[in-house]
């Protein structure tokens, strides 16, 4: 198998890269290459985790994807990178038999783009990796509905016989993750109480605690951003522990030194990581195991690779680098975009290094409101915005996505039949 440009990781840079590039070039000339056959768009998993968007609703086909943007999409992992003959190798699918659906195979490119995302990074505390649920894909964010379906279950019979347990739930992490999946968490709570745990209290009975080590949650936005998101989850009756430092984790509790949290499941939100698999390719990374970039986004030492999105150390104007967030890999995907344009129709490049502009950021409390800050360093200052009127653009930034992949009359219908589905459905995934 060979293509001219081959984009590893199908996540919201380098799906929108294959998209777009695709549209323009064809399938003889894009490849994607991803390890799932879905694709969700990521700061949308907590809800996935709550119940309150259903993953086979919203998962987008990858074979879709390629069908009706122009590009070639090939299932499977990456396993090795073999640079001086310009192949990477895909590793085999398997049933849960051990039967071999699709092969070994190998992949020669002209240009390579990794954008494999980023992974939990568990500090190295004890019992991180094995006692807790990270929201890294798709299934992370269905085991936690799942369990947490079964504890509800089980809290609803115990109290309907009198039982006081209840389910506590632990949130280790106070970004953007752990704190919109806390307050998705209590407002789901109320609704699957509605639905048939008519025992439970949800404000009483399902106990959501949120520990930071930082001294405020949110803490790379404005502090009035945090201020505003400390007080709807106070409101919302969620406990936030700020500068403490998780020491150990066990199946029912999380120590912080002497105190200990009761959790029946637990959640680690606390920070990311580049893969691993990325220090085997032997390509240049940083301290963090991203790999080190050019402004051009090129990987250094290696012009004919690229990284974007989590997965890349790259340093803006302002000596800084790139936070790893969906907005630098959208921006990120655009400037490979018209550098990959240009190469394919033989132009000189623009000279022009990737510049980072940070647009602002919002953070969702459930399914009626949002807080955030809006145009970021773009003008110099920022605009705090919160309420309805910032729900709305939290949502319009999902629908910008699927507009990038679908194009915008899909887009229109999609949003409109999901709109009419939740009015036939539950408002929560019950099985």
């Amino acid at each position: 198998m060979q293509s001219k440009f081959v984009i590893v990781g199908g996540g919201a840079g380098g799906l929108e890269l294959a998209c777009k590039l695709g549209r323009k070039l064809g399938p003889d000339q894009v490849m994607l290459v991803d390890s799932r056959l879905y694709h969700i768009w990521k700061p949308s998993l907590h809800e996935v985790a709550a119940g309150t968007l259903d993953i086979h609703q919203e998962g987008l086909s990858y074979q879709m994807l390629a069908h009706d943007n122009g590009f070639t999409y090939v299932y499977g992992g990456l396993t090795s990178l073999d640079k001086a003959a310009n192949t990477i190798h895909v590793g085999a699918i398997t049933t849960q038999a051990g039967e071999t659906v699709l092969p070994e195979r190998s992949i020669q490119f002209e240009s390579l783009v990794l954008a494999i995302g980023s992974t939990s990074n568990y500090f190295g505390v004890p019992g991180a990796q094995e006692y807790t649920i990270s929201l890294n894909g798709t299934e992370d964010a269905e085991r936690f509905r799942l369990t947490l379906l079964k504890l509800l279950t089980k809290a609803a019979l115990e109290k309907g016989g009198q039982g006081t347990q209840g389910v506590d739930v632990v949130i280790i992490g106070g970004g953007a993750t752990g704190v919109e999946l806390a307050a998705e968490l209590r407002e789901a709570s109320g609704v699957y109480a509605a639905y048939g745990f008519g025992h439970l209290e949800p404000m009483k009975d399902v106990r959501i605690t949120l520990l930071e080590g930082a001294p405020r949650i949110l803490a790379p936005l404005p502090e009035r951003v945090s201020s505003a998101a400390l007080k709807l989850l106070d409101e919302r009756g969620i406990k936030v522990v700020t500068d403490c430092r998780v020491t150990a984790i066990a199946p029912d509790k999380v120590s912080v030194g002497e105190q200990s949290y009761p959790a029946d499941i637990t959640v680690w939100a606390a920070g990311i990581k580049a893969p691993d698999l990325l220090k085997s390719l032997g390509l240049p990374t940083a301290k963090s195991g991203a790999l080190e970039v050019t402004g051009e986004l090129q990987v250094r030492e290696h012009p004919n690779i690229y990284a974007l999105g989590d997965c890349a150390y790259c340093i803006g104007a302002d000596g800084k680098p790139v936070p790893p967030r969906a907005q630098a890999a959208h921006q990120q995907a655009d400037y490979l975009l018209d550098a990959f344009l240009r190469q394919a129709k033989g132009r000189a490049p623009s000279g022009k290094p990737y510049e980072y502009r940070d647009y602002g950021s919002l953070v969702s409390f459930g399914q009626s409101t949002s807080v955030g800050s809006l145009m970021g360093s773009l003008r110099g200052f920022n605009w705090f915005v919160e309420g309805f009127f910032a729900r709305l653009m939290y949502v319009s930034l999902h629908l910008m996505h699927h507009k990038a992949v679908l194009g915008t009359i899909r887009t229109g219908v999609l949003a409109l039949a999901r709109f009419l589905i939740k009015r036939t459905t539950p408002l929560v995934k019950l099985h």
